[in-house]
């Protein structure tokens, strides 16, 4: 969790509080879990990244730890530490909703061109890889976050 302030004061989602927008459209950013596991589609990547992510098990603490960091976190980096706030808001958020189905994230859908790296069913649970996501991202980005956290996010 971003432990730099509360967050009490985000009445609604960031996206119908304030206009913060989308990185590459005039549109208004809406922060997604789904976003999070981008690094991990590899449609027409297969034999790249997709056979590199299958050298590791998702399953095994320290190669969930390099799968996230290397992967994930690395892929996200091309949002503004204010997008990353945003989207560590939605997850915290997911992982405090009991019933939320994170296994739902790792599904592949081959209509929207989405073929993850593992299945679903590979994910013994899909909570703790999240759970994992938000702890090792407040690590990494600590510095972003608390920053992100300490603006008046309404000018954004």
């Amino acid at each position: 969790m971003i432990k730099t302030t509360p967050h009490d004061h985000l009445q609604h989602s960031p996206s119908e509080q304030f206009m913060l927008k989308n990185p590459f459209m005039d549109t208004p950013y809406i922060p997604n879990i789904s976003h999070i596991l981008g690094a991990l589609s590899i449609y027409d990547l297969e034999n790249t990244v997709g056979k590199e992510l299958r050298k590791y098990n998702p399953n095994n603490t320290q190669e969930r730890e390099k799968i996230i960091r290397t992967f994930v976190l690395k892929d996200l980096m091309y949002l503004s530490y204010r997008h990353r706030y945003y989207l560590i808001l939605e997850l915290e958020k997911a992982l405090k909703t009991p019933k939320y189905n994170f296994a739902k994230e790792f599904k592949s859908d081959y209509d929207e061109h989405i073929t993850m790296a593992g299945d679903e069913t590979e994910i013994d649970d899909p909570r703790l890889f999240f759970e994992d996501i938000l702890r090792l991202a407040n690590e990494e980005w600590k510095d972003d976050l608390q920053k992100a956290s300490l603006e008046d996010q309404s000018t954004w």
